[in-house]
């Protein structure tokens, strides 16, 4: 077997695992301005973070 065997696998396996990788990045960007927008809008309706002090 010659090294151009493999090289078309290796290549093949690399742009999938690249094409993987871009969707799961784009993936998480898009999710990632779905869950800000969310939380705007609960903030914006009167909802607080646990995390915030208790109004005073």
């Amino acid at each position: 077997m010659n090294a151009h065997d493999y090289s078309t696998f290796v290549l093949a396996a690399y742009g999938i695992s690249a094409l993987v990788l871009a969707l799961v990045g784009f993936w998480l960007v898009v999710d990632a301005r779905a869950r800000r927008r969310e939380l705007q809008g609960l903030e914006a309706g009167g909802a607080r973070r646990r995390s915030a002090a208790p109004p005073r």
